[in-house]
């Protein structure tokens, strides 16, 4: 691939929609960025699947994202960032690759009770990305940890404030309030959407870290320290991809951040996708 290509765009995928909440905010900080997105919702949750499996989607999701014009690809999905990153980097030296990671340091350095709580998928919590956040970042700090079972299933059918949705969000949030949390990191790209939900629910006093400005930040400097700025960037939109229901997917992407748009079915044939 050109990286130099005028017509070039910024890749960015997910299991399914959760990564619009970092599309939103790379649209915010590079507006004129054109922007190819794939949601993987044959697949969708990747949190509970085993970590080579989400590893080779993720090779197949970027071969296709760089046949397609990406430049920098976005990987706007905590799990298959703590599956794969490290791999996609090694598999394609030449694209420059934005993780995700939970935002632990923020949390850490603004907690005054001391006790944070985390929300991410199993996967992540397994990954060895999430390890190392810890390690580095939480040091006198007590992390409280939970994996919202069915919260991305909730928020993929567009349910972000029925009984069901704050049911699995109080089973997660109430011990951890009474234990004494005043800041809660989101460790997965699909959570922001239920922000008000969590809000409702652990009061005002407690801080939500919503990590996709700050991804949408370094982004933005990817872009500037690989001097892929020098070239007009596509100003041409969108394109969105799914490897599951296109009605389901412009339903929710309307639902979550609004506005119309066009989105086009790709299959999966054993490694590939289509």
């Amino acid at each position: 691939m050109n990286l130099e290509s005028p017509n070039a765009f910024v890749g960015i995928f997910d299991s399914g929609v959760g990564g619009l909440s970092v599309l939103k905010a790379i649209r915010n900080e590079l507006p004129d960025a054109g922007i190819i997105y794939v949601a993987d919702q044959r697949h969708v949750p990747y949190g509970s699947r085993p970590m080579e499996q989400v590893r080779e989607f993720s090779v197949g999701i970027t071969h296709f994202l760089i046949a397609n014009g990406a430049k920098i690809i976005v990987v706007a999905c905590n799990t298959a960032s703590a599956a794969a990153l490290k791999e996609l980097r090694q598999t394609f030296p030449k694209i420059p690759f934005v993780g995700m990671e939970p935002a632990v340091k923020p949390a850490a350095e603004q907690t005054r009770s001391g006790i944070v709580g985390v929300l991410a998928t199993p996967a992540t919590f397994q990954g060895e990305l999430y390890a190392s956040v810890i390690e580095r970042f939480a040091t006198g700090v007590t992390v409280l940890q939970h994996t919202c079972p069915g919260l991305v299933g909730q928020i993929e059918k567009g349910e972000l404030d029925t009984p069901t949705t704050r049911r699995i969000l109080e089973d997660a949030l109430i011990p951890m309030l009474e234990k004494g949390i005043d800041t809660i990191v989101l460790g997965c790209t699909h959570y922001p959407f239920v922000i008000p939900l969590i809000q409702q629910i652990s009061g005002n006093q407690v801080r939500v870290i919503d990590p996709a400005p700050a991804v949408a930040r370094q982004t933005r400097r990817v872009l500037e320290s690989n001097d892929l700025f020098t070239f007009e960037m596509n100003k041409s939109g969108m394109k969105s991809y799914t490897s599951g229901s296109v009605n389901q997917f412009l339903h929710a992407h309307t639902l979550l951040i609004g506005g119309k748009m066009d989105a086009q079915k790709v299959t999966w044939t054993g490694r590939e996708l289509n």
